[in-house]
């Protein structure tokens, strides 16, 4: 796990991005030609998500092949797929319950499903990795969302997660966004979270880092910052206690 500490990552990542020719974004113009309607399709992307965003495809890149399957949950409007599929990844599948996903970018090449991602139709065993950026915290539910990581991941595969958070609790109780809870996670949710995964066969890839320097994001009426986490799933399905190093790292 990593913590965004400043808003010179998210420069220094979007212009990584940029430098690998798979930043999709709109440019000041065509975002102002699309709320004009004069642009179709979705607009994708959020440049202050620019940081978890690379850390993820960095991560896809060193531990995933292009052939292999990756599933991207809330995906509408995301950036992370159209990367993939820049780089050459061949297998990319998308879920979300947004009815415009047939407007996203590649939808003749990448695999969309208008689903609620914790009871997705995709088989047993299907992907490599799943993706969630900036997702999770929006309606939280640990136990069905592992539920259904741990039917949906090979053994070995890689769940690869964005998150709203800050070490110390910040109660967003009376908060709805979209239509649903919305939980800005502390170092303690963190923990309490890896330590259910565990249970579930899931260990954390690499050491936890919880220290926040900066609050970065300013959004909701709240000021916090974006945490990164991949856990991944044990080969022998059996499981392991949260903190310890993972297959990856042997």
């Amino acid at each position: 796990m990593e913590i965004l500490q400043n808003k010179t990552q998210i420069k220094n990542a979007r212009s990584e991005l940029v430098r690998k020719g798979v930043s999709a974004i709109d440019s000041p113009i065509r975002a102002f030609m699309r709320r004009l309607g004069l642009v179709e399709g979705v607009g994708v992307g959020d440049y202050i998500k620019s940081w978890d965003l690379l850390s993820s495809v960095t991560f896809l890149e060193q531990h995933v092949k292009k052939n292999e399957p990756i599933l991207d949950i809330g995906c509408f409007a995301s950036e992370i797929l159209g990367v993939l599929h820049q780089l050459g990844y061949q297998k990319l599948s998308g879920v979300d319950m947004n009815p415009d996903l047939s407007k996203m970018p590649y939808s003749d090449q990448i695999r969309y499903e208008i689903s609620d991602f914790m009871k997705t139709p995709f088989q047993e065993a299907s992907f490599r990795a799943v993706t969630a950026i900036s997702v999770i915290e929006h309606g939280f539910c640990s136990d069905a969302l592992l539920k259904e990581l741990s039917r949906l991941l090979m053994p070995g595969g890689f769940f690869i997660a964005s998150f709203d958070y800050w070490p110390e609790k910040i109660d967003t109780s009376t908060i709805k966004l979209f239509g649903m809870d919305w939980r800005i996670f502390s170092e303690r949710d963190v923990n309490d979270f890896v330590q259910e995964a565990s249970e579930y066969g899931f260990l954390p890839v690499g050491k936890i880092n919880n220290t926040a320097a900066d609050k970065v994001i300013h959004w909701g009426g709240q000021k916090y910052t974006f945490g990164w986490l991949v856990l991944e799933k044990s080969v022998s399905g059996a499981s392991a206690v949260g903190g310890t190093t993972s297959t990856a790292e042997k």
